[in-house]
């Protein structure tokens, strides 16, 4: 019975932690900034929720409960004359999870690394390549974005153990992303589509298989009002689909992923280099996965160029 367990709960886990990733809620993303921006985030994030597998295995009751402090970098730059960015994340995680299966409850707890993350942004329209002085001066009208977000697999990960915060596999993400703006008004968009590489060490019994999963395509939209410069809120929304698995080659269709989320963003500005940024978000529609209530609490601390000078010239 322990043995079945195991094996039942490794999916539970990956459908509880593939989210931090998959369903991402990031209004302005596509939003420009002057050249040589910096910006360090800790962000505290808390889950709370369940799993749906829509029968694909006997499990009732899956939950989870976990924490996952991140540690990020942001940094702009040119390219080709147009705006650009990169963004690299550490997160870390901490918590419990839990099922039953004929009956008979189990738990575990886990800590450790997670997969870091990598995002580069690039501006197509309507986002020059601009120094602070220019950037002072110029008004956003529409923008047109893409991007590439790629999850490193970093995280704790281990085929003989049941539970890995890892996902032991690369996953690749390219998007477009079009922000509008009308005054005060901020309207986002982006499309992107998930593509995963083989996790060739798979927990299985009696010894690890290759798990495949199909992309999943993913929708994000944003609508925000700034009430002064560094404070806002946005109300959020996305839709995903797709991400049916395999096992050994066999395909699982009642993995068949379909889900969306809703929530809400309040930024606002607290010091010249020092912001803070609260996010809920929770599910609206599942089908296969994980549903969740999701609670954020971010501070930044951002500045220009690296030089005293440059601090000095831009009035840091």
């Amino acid at each position: 019975m322990q043995a079945i367990f195991a094996r039942l709960l490794v999916p539970m886990i990956a459908s509880m932690m593939w989210p931090l990733y998959a369903q991402d809620l990031a209004p302005r993303a596509y939003v420009i900034t002057p050249i040589d921006s910096n910006a360090i985030n800790m962000t505290w994030s808390y889950y709370n929720g369940g799993v749906d597998f829509n029968g694909a295995i006997p499990i009732s009751g899956a939950t989870g409960v976990f924490s996952v402090p991140t540690f990020s970098y942001y940094h702009s730059f040119r390219f080709f004359g147009r705006s650009a960015n990169v963004a690299a994340g550490l997160p870390y995680g901490v918590g419990t999870f839990q099922g039953e299966l004929l009956q008979q409850h189990q738990s575990v707890y886990r800590s450790g690394l997670l997969d870091s993350t990598v995002r580069f942004s690039v501006n197509l329209l309507g986002g020059p390549a601009m120094h602070f002085p220019q950037f002072l001066k110029w008004k956003q009208k529409a923008l047109l974005g893409a991007s590439l977000k790629i999850v490193v697999p970093t995280g704790q990960y281990d085929p003989q153990k049941l539970v890995n915060w890892g996902i032991n596999r690369w996953a690749f993400k390219p998007e477009l992303g079009y922000s509008q703006r009308w005054g005060k008004w901020v309207l986002d968009g982006y499309a992107g589509v998930w593509f995963y590489t083989a996790n060739h060490a798979y927990f299985d019994r009696p010894v690890p298989t290759t798990q495949t999963e199909a992309p999943i395509g993913s929708f994000e939209g944003h609508f925000s009002h700034d009430f002064k410069p560094g404070t806002w809120v946005s109300l959020d929304g996305n839709f995903w689909w797709g991400g049916v698995t395999s096992l050994s080659g066999i395909r699982n269709l009642a993995t068949r992923q379909t889900g969306s989320r809703l929530g809400a963003t309040v930024a606002f500005r607290v010091a010249a280099h020092h912001s803070i940024k609260v996010t809920y978000s929770d599910g609206t529609y599942l089908r296969f996965g994980s549903n969740y209530h999701n609670l954020q609490v971010g501070w930044q601390y951002s500045w220009l160029g690296w030089s005293l000078h440059q601090k000095r010239a831009h009035g840091d």
